[in-house]
């Protein structure tokens, strides 16, 4: 079979063969809000496009009395005079021109960057279900092609709308009152050039969206390419990822020809029309010039205004084209600005949780300096004396289904209780599918149990904010997953209050350039550096990844490149371990977080992990025994349902499934796909994300 990639269906709300259109004109002015701040340049820059395309108009009429005056009476004087007059009108036309696009230029640049920017903020805050069910490159073609065009549309189709269909106007009258009748035979094809515009803005809308949408489809393809490269090469299927390419490629192609075709059309008829009418009006005025009943002046004037109202006309089906882009831009760009955000809770719901839950934390806190909890010490209505303690990461009838699970499929977790002592590490256990990554994901709310609850230190989680529950809580995923920037500044993505750019740089170097003034916390900018610092070199140390990041060539400075593929598989999975343990979480959450090291650093890892889990709560995925007896306590996960709970030898002696996937027996009833889902991968089902697989520990980075 071969190994290819094909473009990822699109999933989101439009169906690029049905799309829903809104008018052009409703679409286009949702860009208003980000208009809005430069609209007074904008505006000056539209009148002064007016301006001077009227300049351009009234140039016929000095010609008109240059004809028949000087010249006919033979005044050389005169005809030097209305020579600079058209010398200086043309200086004038041309500089108020140059003086429009450069009023255009800056805010133009200024609102495309003010979208793109609202986009990634939206993108960045959007739910992981949202993208489970987008493909990355259709986000990326709007953030990039759309925002262009529709900055395009900004600096030309929006001003020259306006100007030529002012032009339009002022010359028509001009027209008429200069001979009437000469007038309507030029106006004549008015009518039929409008239909054909209607008509014409119609097709090429679909054809435009369609194009747009095949265009993201293509760079989805592109961008899944270049991070499956290694799998692309280790299967030698370059060839046939080049052949689905040039399939991508070539509807690509079609349906630019088609938007070619309907543009040549209308510019054809654009232009044939008024050179029609241009000519009848031409033959008809010089009759009446030879029968005298028109001036040889009024015959030029005429003929020069209705020649300078030919790009007025004949660039109708140009911006139109160009409008229609834009409108299909627009609706994309916005298609993604109006997916909900997930609920969070209101500021003063927060508050009243945070008054209710006071001793809750406190609590905490006190775990944190060594002091266990009690269930007595718990306020916000939590279980009266004698009850089960309700401090630590607690699992209440926690139910879950992927938002785009097929109808009447079973949850991927049904009735997960499960409760995780304060400062106890659990390890979580089941065979492939049967929803382990799942149940993590939902801790650091990438997403919300579709029933049941689940509480931090007798917190419901969905009384908490998604940045306060992820403050709370660090996660390690099994795939790890690097950004393309230096050691220091991916470990510390973990650490609340990460510093900023110069700050991180001279973490990497171990040394502040200077102090500045405290801040609220008390510490000047070096104390936080070294702070800072000394959380990297722990973090880095409890990860066992301190020797390699040592020998670097620039240490924890070296950047590590795209996805951290200058790194083998087991120094990236260290590296994400040690980005979870930087910030001291009151929460850990370790998805398979050893399986890509060799047994030695393993047990190193181990040793060390230790020390860090008996100071919080902490849920570990687990396949190996190994890991397992990390834990305290083992949870059983089978079918979406926790079947057992005990230490790793009660289990062993009680549960003969356990056992078996302690032995690497067969997995009973695994089936290799989550319940009620895909795959699982990462944070969430890798729909639309291509594995990557770097090298086991002890092959040697690149």
């Amino acid at each position: 079979m071969a190994l290819t990639t094909h473009p990822t269906p699109r999933t989101d709300p439009v169906d690029p063969a049905e799309p829903v259109q809104l008018s052009a004109v409703r679409s286009l002015l949702r860009l208003w809000p980000f208009v809005r701040p430069v609209r007074a340049r904008l505006f000056t820059a539209a009148f002064v496009a007016v301006v001077a395309s009227c300049i351009g108009v009234v140039i016929p009429l000095v010609l008109k009395w240059l004809v028949d005056g000087p010249v006919v009476t033979g005044d050389t004087g005169g005809v030097w005079w209305g020579g600079g007059c058209l010398l200086l009108l043309g200086l004038a036309e041309a500089g108020l021109f140059g003086l429009r696009r450069w009023l255009v230029a800056r805010p133009t640049a200024g609102v495309e960057a003010a979208m793109r920017e609202a986009l990634y903020r939206r993108v960045q805050r959007l739910p992981v279900a949202f993208h489970d069910r987008w493909a990355s490159g259709q986000l990326l073609s709007r953030a990039t092609t759309d925002l262009t065009v529709l900055r395009l549309f900004l600096v030309f189709p929006l001003t020259f709308l306006v100007v030529n269909g002012t032009t339009i106007v002022v010359g028509c009258a001009i027209l008429l009152a200069q001979r009437w009748s000469l007038g309507l035979v030029l106006l004549a094809p008015m009518l039929p050039l409008m239909v054909l515009c209607s008509v014409f803005q119609a097709k090429y809308a679909l054809v435009a969206r369609r194009a747009q949408d095949q265009v993201g489809d293509l760079t989805t393809v592109v961008e899944e390419s270049v991070l499956g490269i290694r799998i692309i090469k280790g299967f030698g299927r370059h060839r046939s990822q080049a052949r689905a390419f040039k399939e991508l490629t070539r509807s690509v192609r079609t349906t630019e020809l088609r938007k070619a075709r309907l543009l040549s059309v209308i510019w054809g008829f654009n232009t044939l029309l008024p050179e029609l009418a241009v000519g009848t009006a031409l033959v008809l005025g010089a009759v009446q010039v030879a029968d005298g009943r028109l001036s040889a002046g009024t015959l030029v004037a005429f003929l020069s205004t209705a020649l300078a109202l030919r790009w007025p006309v004949g660039s109708i089906g140009f911006l139109l084209a160009m409008s229609s882009a834009a409108a299909t831009a627009a609706d994309r760009y916005f298609e993604v600005m109006d997916e909900p955000l997930p609920d969070d809770p209101a500021a003063p719901d927060r508050a009243a949780a945070r008054a209710a839950d006071g001793t809750a934390d406190r609590a905490a806190v006190g775990r944190a300096d060594g002091d266990g909890p009690r269930a007595a010490d718990v306020a916000g209505g939590g279980p009266a004396d004698g009850a089960p303690p309700v401090g630590g990461l607690v699992f209440e009838a926690v139910e879950f289904r992927y938002p785009d699970a097929p109808p009447g499929t079973p949850a991927t977790l049904r009735g997960v209780d499960l409760h995780i002592r304060p400062g106890e590490t659990m390890a979580l256990v089941g065979a492939t599918g049967s929803g382990k990554t799942t149940l993590t994901a939902l801790v650091p709310r990438l997403y919300d149990p579709t029933a049941g609850r689940i509480t931090l230190d007798g917190r419901d989680l969905a009384t908490l904010g998604r940045d306060e529950a992820r403050a709370l809580v660090a996660v390690a995923f099994e795939e790890p997953t690097l950004f393309s920037a230096t050691v220091a500044e991916n470990v510390l993505m973990g650490a609340s209050g990460t510093p900023d750019a110069q700050n991180a740089q001279n973490v990497q170097d171990g040394h502040g350039e200077r102090d500045v003034p405290a801040d609220r916390t008390g510490l000047t900018t070096t104390a936080r550096q070294t702070d800072q610092q000394a959380a990297l070199l722990g973090a880095l140390e409890v990860a066992q990844a301190d020797d390699f990041v040592a020998a670097l060539p620039q240490g924890a400075a070296t950047e590590v490149g795209e996805q951290g593929l200058s790194l083998s598989g087991g120094q990236r999975q260290r590296l994400a371990l040690a980005r979870a343990v930087v910030g001291r979480p009151r929460f850990l959450i370790l998805d398979d977080p050893l399986s890509a090291l060799d047994v030695h650093t393993e047990a190193l890892v181990e040793a060390a992990l230790r020390k860090v889990l008996a100071g919080t709560t902490a849920l570990v995925v687990a396949h190996r025994p190994s890991t397992v007896l990390l834990a305290d306590r083992v949870a059983l996960l089978s079918g979406g349902r926790i079947a057992a709970v005990g230490t790793h030898h009660q289990l062993l002696r009680d549960s003969p499934e356990y056992a078996a996937l302690m032995s690497g027996a067969a997995e009973p009833g695994a089936g290799g796909r989550a319940q009620g889902g895909g795959p699982v991968t990462g944070a969430g089902r890798g729909t639309t994300r291509t594995s990557r697989s770097g090298p086991r520990e002890g092959e040697s980075a690149r």
